[in-house]
């Protein structure tokens, strides 16, 4: 081998070493190469879901769902659960769940709390469904998301407001007494167990 074609592999392993590199490095980007062979949810699997869960009609899961998709897209994975809630200006929300991935054969058990400044007051318990962008991976939902400001609907019986961080998006649906969306802003923080304080 010539000492110019020598040179030429040298600096492709070179590169090649440094890209491999570059990828591990950063949980965030193993998240998105793993994004690009994520299986996602459809329209028809999630309305029927969401109807039993919260027993309301399929037309009013439906209109929730087509909501969340329009702004959203196909979300990779969704959790299911029950959470509590009480406030007096400064409150607190307290939830656990199952996370569902169609990559993983067994659900991943969750915990959230979170604290949340607003004009409300009064305590609430509901049930919760939360459908997860760009989540390729269950050990990626262990952190904290804020919420968006502004960002509460009301469709069909049901409320959902979106929450953002680190490239991952969250959109939690909830039904009756759990519609204490638009009147407070905060942030949720998930981990493997239940933690009692809520920051």
């Amino acid at each position: 081998m010539d000492r110019r074609a020598l040179i030429t592999t040298a600096g492709a392993f070179a590169l090649t070493g440094c890209a491999t590199s570059n990828g591990d490095s950063s949980g965030y980007n193993s998240n998105q190469n793993a994004g690009e062979k994520a299986a996602t949810y459809t329209r028809d699997e999630l309305v029927p879901t969401v109807s039993d869960f919260f027993g309301v009609t399929v037309e009013s899961a439906g209109a929730v769902i087509e909501k969340v998709f329009g702004d959203n897209g196909r979300p990779t994975g969704y959790i299911a659960g029950e959470e509590g809630s009480a406030a007096l200006t400064v409150g607190a929300r307290y939830g656990s769940g199952l996370l569902y991935m169609k990559s993983q054969k067994a659900p991943q058990q969750v915990f959230w709390q979170g604290p949340s400044v607003g004009f409300d007051a009064g305590g609430n318990a509901s049930r919760v469904f939360i459908l997860c962008y760009n989540l390729f991976y269950p050990e990626a939902i262990f952190r904290r998301i804020p919420g968006v400001e502004g960002s509460a609907y009301f469709i069909g019986g049901m409320g959902v407001n979106y929450m953002r961080g680190d490239g991952l998006t969250l959109a939690p649906i909830r039904a009756g007494v759990g519609l204490r969306l638009g009147a407070n802003i905060g942030y949720l923080s998930f981990s493997r167990q239940r933690n009692i304080l809520p920051f």
